[in-house]
């Protein structure tokens, strides 16, 4: 299940920002380029949030950052991250979350969650085993069918494993313009007063 989100995009400016990260731990192999971090990990770049107990991170080449982010046993990590132009906000949860810099992309493994708010307001609600969120297209990939080795969306209310379920809210229709305001008129119905 593929579902398009529109024409808002994530924060472009994420991509130029500093991460910066708190761990109780950190871990770093400069030969790797490989930096792990264990322990009430939060991480901050731009607009993106992500919470977790284990990250490791590295970066290629031409600059990209790509994160591994493993939730504690029994929880799920968090990933939360502001939509360029709108009052909205992407915001998911899995066992495991994989973001990937290059093809700016995160995906939620293991009783995976993804919620689109509008304000305050929870508007899109989506449960599977394996959820992809594509950054530079806004589509969001659902598969039920669990991870090999995870479990599927068994946990998530109302979606049993090998299955999705999406709650979707829909856009408020716009109302047309009236091309002139109404005014009041001495006549009915063709007879003057």
């Amino acid at each position: 299940m593929a579902l398009s989100a529109g024409l808002v995009h994530a924060e472009n400016a994420d991509r130029d920002k500093p991460m910066n990260v708190e761990a109780d731990a950190l871990r770093y192999d400069d030969a790797k380029k490989v930096s792990i971090f264990t322990g009430k990990v939060v991480l901050t770049k731009g607009t993106i949030l992500i919470r977790g107990e284990k990250l490791e991170v590295r970066q290629d080449e031409q600059g990209y950052q790509y994160g591994v982010v493993t939730a504690e046993p029994g929880k799920r990590a968090l990933f939360r991250q502001k939509r360029e132009g709108v009052d909205e906000i992407i915001e998911g949860e899995g066992e495991t979350i994989d973001y990937d810099g290059r093809l700016d992309t995160v995906k939620f493994v293991g009783q995976a969650q993804l919620r689109r708010f509008q304000g305050a307001r929870l508007n899109d609600e989506f449960n599977a085993g394996v959820i992809v969120y594509n950054n530079l297209t806004d589509v969001f990939t659902l598969d039920g069918a669990p991870a090999t080795g995870a479990k599927g969306s068994t946990g998530q209310p109302g979606a049993p494993a090998g299955r999705v379920r999406a709650m979707l809210t829909p856009k408020p229709a716009s109302t047309p313009a009236s091309s002139a305001p109404l005014r009041s008129s001495p006549q009915l119905e063709g007879t003057a007063k």
